[in-house]
């Protein structure tokens, strides 16, 4: 009898597990990925991170499910970068539209310091709720920039850097000790951007005027009981009393899974058939250097090799059953010439007659842009970082510190200008003039570029590059990106211009089984030539403060600093 009563108990749950209402869940507080890295040690890190596409994707078959019956997200003090939240923000929209309710729970939006991001991505959902010792960091956006220039002069390092032009300001880290117009003018115009953003997003959701928003930013930050009172916050509860008020709405018998766990069983469930014609999706995520993609053991972060992200464009490319590619991009820049051998590929796969459809990420500047800039369609978030069209290059000069510590240092060499990279001595007026006509060619090619791929005149597009750096809602107002969407939006745009249906399925590229994952590449040509690697870089987790003291970086295409959004 015991037995048979433990069959049937087990048969109960099975059927409950099967028809009960779901109520599925998305935690941030541990990040998201943009995709599965590349690289062996890169993808097995981020196994228990969530990635944002599996995230998409899962809450675009949810507004379908009927099963599925309401969203909480947990939203941490470190949210994803601007445009990863504005992808969460559009895909909440959508699913809050088929009927389904949507709650945020924070226990701070910020505890003592901003949280303007983090709140931002709330104010998409129906309910906001936050813990009663929490707060609403709503300070509004500011972007800080430091010069080294004073404190390396009294180290005696010196530095002789060339930019074109007058807004590629990554030298002016290191030659300046303050804002010259150009840069206040152009970080300027991206923080007012990024607060148009911001305001119209809070107003919208939270039912308020923008001007009301504007209006409580400058009041921020504020403590619960003032969010409450403000309309920021609907209520100030814990998370058990907010489970509990969403099982009350949603039935008692609800299951909860998360968004991540939900999108992998339904993708399990479907098949892939043979001959089935798809979009591809590649990726390059990290700075650009030539090479194959890889990532620190040590924790400094991917970077997108040209090798890898080259081979995985050619393998979709001569793949009969792709007649798409999207290829996302998310990337500050890095090394011109790795830079060019990618852009020459997507040059490649639109003459091939395949569409090739960009997604920008938080960031496409610079490398990240000239990667870009030859596809059919561009499509960025309003809030991603792109543009800075420019160069810049040249050396830090220590030989004055070194002789401050009693360092001494000779060269010999044959060719005058055999030494001119060691950073002891400054450049002569010769070895200078090089430099210069070096950044004019490098620059003068990312401009005719910029103009040939986007329909533009030489002197809009020079109007435009100067090393600017735009939002890509302003970046669409001047021709330099095509529409403003997520990834979803560039996967359906690619599926319109092959003409495949809407729901066509994506496949990563390089797509490799298990054996020739463990198997060298035959060729240049061998889809195996696509895998990352693990590398070590020189730097580790110190390279951002290693390229602030100027030593070897990734290549004179690429934003200084932090430039991510948060």
């Amino acid at each position: 009898m015991d037995a048979t009563r433990v069959i049937i108990d087990t048969v109960d749950r099975f059927k409950q597990r099967r028809t009960a209402p779901l109520v599925l869940e998305l935690d941030l507080t541990e990040g998201l990925t943009d995709g599965a890295p590349a690289d062996p040690l890169g993808a097995i890190l981020a196994m228990r991170k969530t990635s944002l596409a599996d995230v998409l994707a899962g809450l675009k078959r949810a507004r379908k499910d009927d099963r599925v019956k309401a969203l909480i997200v947990k939203i941490g003090v470190q949210s994803p970068g601007l445009a990863a939240v504005q992808e969460l923000r559009q895909a909440v929209a959508l699913f809050r539209a088929s009927g389904k309710l949507t709650v945020a729970f924070a226990e701070s939006f910020g505890e003592f310091g901003g949280g303007t991001v983090p709140y931002y991505l709330a104010s998409a959902f129906e309910r906001v709720y936050l813990q009663p010792s929490g707060d609403v960091g709503l300070t509004g956006v500011a972007m800080e920039q430091r010069f080294l220039r004073g404190a390396l002069g009294k180290l005696g390092v010196e530095y002789q850097l060339g930019q074109r032009h007058e807004y590629k300001t990554a030298a002016n880290t290191f030659t300046q000790d303050r804002m010259t117009d150009a840069h206040r003018e152009s970080m300027g115009r991206i923080t007012e951007s990024i607060t148009e953003q911001v305001v119209a997003g809070v107003a919208e959701g939270r039912g308020l005027e923008p001007a009301r928003v504007r209006e409580l930013i400058d009041q921020g930050p504020f403590i619960g009981a003032e969010a409450v009172e403000a309309g920021l916050v609907d209520r100030m509860a814990y998370r058990d009393e907010v489970y509990d008020e969403v099982k009350r709405d949603v039935g008692e018998n609800a299951l909860l899974l998360y968004v991540g766990r939900y999108a992998k069983a339904l993708t399990a469930k479907k098949l892939p058939h043979p001959g089935e014609q798809a979009v591809a999706l590649v990726r390059g995520n990290g700075a650009i250097r030539l090479g194959r993609s890889g990532r620190s053991p040590m924790g400094g972060g991917g970077a997108m090799g040209s090798d890898t992200v080259c081979a995985a464009l050619r393998a979709a490319r001569r793949d009969d059953n792709v007649k798409a590619v999207v290829f996302r991009v998310d990337s500050p820049g890095g090394s011109y010439v790795a830079s060019d051998a990618i852009w020459r590929e997507v040059v490649l796969t639109r003459k091939a007659g395949k569409p090739i459809v960009i997604s920008m990420g938080d960031l496409a500047a610079s490398g990240g842009y000239m990667v870009s800039m030859a596809a059919d369609v561009i499509v960025a978030q309003p809030g991603t970082l792109t543009g800075s069209i420019g160069v810049f290059g040249g050396k830090a000069v220590i030989g004055g510190l070194l002789e401050k510590i009693g360092v001494t240092s000779e060269i010999v060499g044959e060719g005058a200008n055999s030494g001119m990279f060691s950073p002891t001595n400054a450049f002569s007026e010769a070895q200078w003039a090089r430099i210069n006509t070096w950044l004019d060619r490098v620059y003068d090619d990312f401009v005719n570029k910029v103009a040939e791929g986007r329909g533009l005149t030489r002197e809009r597009a020079h109007e435009l590059a100067k090393g600017r750096v735009w939002t890509g809602a302003d970046a669409l107002e001047n021709g330099l990106v095509d529409e403003l969407g997520g990834l979803e939006d560039a996967l359906a745009v690619a599926r319109r211009k092959a003409g495949l249906p809407a729901d066509a399925p994506v496949r990563a590229y390089p797509r490799l089984n298990p054996l020739e994952r463990l198997r060298p590449a035959e060729s240049s040509e061998d889809k195996a030539a696509a895998l990352a690697q693990v590398r070590v870089e020189a730097w580790g987790p110190l390279a951002h403060l290693a390229g602030e003291l100027g030593l070897p970086s990734y290549g004179p295409l690429i934003l200084p600093g932090s430039w991510t959004i948060r």
